[in-house]
C-alpha cells in the first residue's frame, strides 16, 4: 500500500478517511487498554516495582513528547506524514509485543528495567507518530463539525478500550495457578495484534499535499511562534496547568485501589471500564454542545467536576472501607469519566481551531510539549510525595461525651495516596483560573452548557426509548429549562472575540 500524499483529496476520499480514522481509534484504544493503564500498573506491581517506578512509568509517555521536536523537522523535511505516522506506530507495537517475553527473564530487577526501557521506546515512537498525525488531520479535516466527528472517534475508541481493559483484568485475576504474570504476556500479545490492525486502517486514510508555510525556519523558531501568539498562548498555559494538576494523582488511582483498599485487578479494571463507558456515552453529548456553544464553556463545567470527583476519592472509605465504598467508587469513576470526556474533546477542538492554517504542526506540538513537560514532572513528584506520605496521616474527629459513654466520628482522614488526591484538587483551582484567559470566539455561560447537556440527553433518550412515560417524565423538566434558556440573555462577546456565530 502506497503511503505517499495525494495531490487531490475528494469528498468521497474524505468520507472513507473519516471512517478509517474511527476504526483506527477503536483498534488503537483496544491495544492501549490491553497494554497500558491499569494493566501496566498491575504488571509493574507484580514485578515488585516501587511507587517511584510507577510514577516514572506514568511520566515517561508525557516526557517522551519531547520527540515531537525532531518530529517537526522530520515532517517538514520528508513531507510524508502518513508514512511517518504508520511506520512509527507500527514499530511501537512491535515493542509492545516484546513485553510478552519480560515475565520469562529470570531476574526481577532486570524485568523492571526492561519494562521501563520498552515504555520509553513505545512512547517516543508514539509521540513521533502523534506529531505527524496532528499536522495531517489539522490540514485534512474541515473545522465545521469537528465536535461530532471526534466525539464519534472517541466514543468507539473508549468503548473498545473499556472492553479490552475488562477482559485483561478478568484474565489476570482468573489465571489458573500461581503464575499470574503469564497472563500479562497474553494481554501484551493481544495488544500488539490489535495495534497492527490499527496501523492497517490508519494507512487507508488519505493525506493531502502539505501546505507551503513560507521560508525555512529553525525548530526553535517554529516552536517559539505559538508562545508569542497572544491568542494561542493561553491555551498552552492551560494545557500545562491541566496536565500537571491531573497527573499528580491520576496515575496512582489504580495503586490506591489495589494496595490501600485491597481490591482485585478485575474490580479495578471494572471501575476503569465504568469510567470509560461514562466517557463514551457522554462524548456524543459533549460533541453536539461543542458545535453549538463553545469549548471553553464545556471546560468551565467539566474541569471543576473532574477535580471535585478526584477529591471525593479521599472520602469514599470513611471511616474505613465498608459496604458503601465500592458503590461510591463507581459513582466517582462515572462522574470523572464524563468530565474527562468533555475535557479531552474540548481541549482537542481548541487546539485545532486556534492554530492558524499551515502552522498546525508547530502549534499543536507546542501544546503537547508544554503539557508533556508539566505532566511528566507531576507523576514523578507524586511518586516521591507518596513515599513521604506513606508513614503519615491527617485526621479530624468529632467526639461526643455523655455520662454513660464516649464516642467519636471520623469526619476526615487522609493517608498515603489520599494526600495526592487533595493536592491535585487544590492545583485544579489554578487550572480553572487559566481557562479565563482563552478567547474562542464567544462567551457562553456554564448554565447554558448544563441546560444544553440536559436537552441533548433528553433527545438521545427520546430517540432510544419507546416508553411514553419515560419520555414524558424527562421531557417536561428540560422543556421548561429550554423555554427559560430562550428567554435568558446571553453574555456579550469579548470585544476581541469576533462574531460568536462564526465556527
Amino acid at each position: 500500500m502506497l503511503l505517499t500524499p495525494s495531490p487531490v483529496v475528494t469528498e468521497a476520499d474524505l468520507t472513507l478517511g473519516k471512517r478509517a480514522l474511527v476504526q483506527d481509534s477503536a483498534w488503537a484504544s483496544l491495544a492501549g487498554s490491553l497494554y497500558g493503564g491499569v494493566i501496566l500498573v498491575g504488571f509493574a506491581l507484580e514485578l515488585g516495582a516501587s511507587p517511584s517506578v510507577v510514577g516514572l512509568l506514568a511520566a515517561i509517555p508525557l516526557l517522551a513528547q519531547a520527540a515531537q521536536l525532531p518530529g517537526i523537522a522530520l515532517v517538514e523535511r520528508l513531507r510524508k506524514r502518513r508514512a511517518i505516522t504508520v511506520v512509527a506506530a507500527t514499530v511501537a507495537r512491535v515493542f509492545i509485543l516484546s513485553l510478552a517475553a519480560v515475565p520469562f527473564v529470570p531476574d526481577r530487577a532486570t524485568q523492571v528495567t526492561l519494562v521501563v526501557a520498552a515504555q520509553v521506546a513505545i512512547t517516543v515512537l508514539g509521540a513521533l507518530a502523534g506529531c505527524s498525525l496532528n499536522s495531517w488531520l489539522h490540514q485534512m479535516l474541515p473545522k465545521e463539525g469537528l465536535g461530532a466527528f471526534f466525539a464519534k472517534r472517541l466514543f468507539w475508541g473508549t468503548a473498545m478500550g473499556g472492553a479490552g481493559a475488562l477482559i485483561a483484568g478478568l484474565l489476570v485475576d482468573h489465571w489458573p495457578g500461581d503464575q499470574r504474570i503469564e497472563a500479562y504476556s497474553i494481554a501484551f500479545v493481544a495488544a500488539a495484534l490489535a495495534g497492527f490492525v490499527s496501523s492497517f486502517f490508519l494507512a487507508r486514510v488519505p493525506e493531502p499535499l502539505m501546505h507551503w508555510t513560507g521560508p525555512d525556519q529553525s525548530i526553535a523558531a517554529r516552536i517559539a511562534a505559538p508562545f508569542r501568539d497572544a491568542s494561542f498562548r493561553p491555551l498552552i498555559l492551560l494545557m500545562g496547568a491541566w496536565n500537571f494538576a491531573s497527573n499528580i494523582a491520576a496515575p496512582f488511582i489504580a495503586v490506591f485501589l489495589l494496595q490501600q483498599l485491597g481490591y482485585g485487578l478485575s474490580t479495578v479494571t471494572a471501575l476503569a471500564v465504568a469510567s470509560q463507558v461514562s466517557n463514551a456515552l457522554t462524548l456524543y453529548l459533549w460533541g453536539r454542545i461543542s458545535d453549538k456553544l463553545s469549548n471553553t464553556a464545556i471546560l468551565a463545567v467539566a474541569l471543576p467536576l473532574y477535580f471535585a470527583s478526584l477529591l471525593g476519592l479521599g472520602f469514599v472509605a470513611l471511616p474505613e472501607p465498608n459496604a458503601a465504598t465500592l458503590p461510591l467508587l463507581y459513582v466517582v469513576h462515572v462522574v470523572m469519566g464524563a468530565a474527562a470526556g468533555g475535557i479531552g474533546l474540548a481541549t482537542g477542538n481548541l487546539g485545532l481551531k486556534l492554530a492558524p492554517a499551515g502552522h498546525g504542526t508547530a502549534y499543536l506540538a507546542s501544546v503537547s510539549l508544554t503539557g508533556a513537560a508539566a505532566g511528566g514532572t507531576a507523576p514523578m513528584l507524586g511518586g516521591v510525595l507518596a513515599d513521604w506520605f506513606a508513614a503519615r496521616e491527617l485526621s479530624f474527629r468529632v467526639e461526643w461525651v455523655s455520662p454513660t459513654h464516649t464516642s467519636d466520628i471520623t469526619v476526615l482522614q487522609f493517608q498515603h495516596w489520599e494526600f495526592l488526591f487533595a493536592i491535585s484538587a487544590a492545583c485544579g483551582l489554578y487550572v480553572i483560573h487559566r481557562l479565563t484567559g482563552i478567547r474562542e470566539g464567544g462567551e457562553i455561560s456554564e448554565r447554558a452548557v448544563i441546560q444544553e447537556f440536559g436537552l441533548e440527553a433528553v433527545r438521545t433518550i427520546d430517540q432510544l426509548s419507546s416508553v411514553a412515560g419515560l419520555r414524558l417524565s424527562t421531557v417536561l423538566p428540560f422543556g421548561w429549562m429550554a423555554a427559560e434558556r430562550r428567554g435568558a440573555p446571553r453574555r456579550k462577546a469579548h470585544p476581541e472575540a469576533g462574531d460568536p456565530s462564526e465556527p
